[in-house]
């Protein structure tokens, strides 16, 4: 398992974080998925076997928010 920390823009409420970690939890290989609101971070725990850090960042892009790191 690998750890991968994003910065995200454009989070800004309880809805945003439910729906990133949606978004990310369906996604095959990814095992934990930590919000922090007020830092505008994702955090990521995954296996690099079966999702790739573009699969993340695209599946955080599809829910309209922003990945700038």
């Amino acid at each position: 398992m690998k750890d991968l920390t994003l910065t995200v823009q454009g989070m800004s409420c309880g809805h945003c974080v439910s729906s990133v970690e949606g978004a990310l939890n369906q996604l095959d290989g990814i095992s934990e998925v930590n919000v922090n609101l007020g830092e505008g971070k994702v955090d990521v725990k995954y296996d690099e076997a079966k999702v790739s850090v573009e699969q993340i960042k695209e599946a955080i892009d599809e829910q309209g928010y922003d990945v700038v790191a």
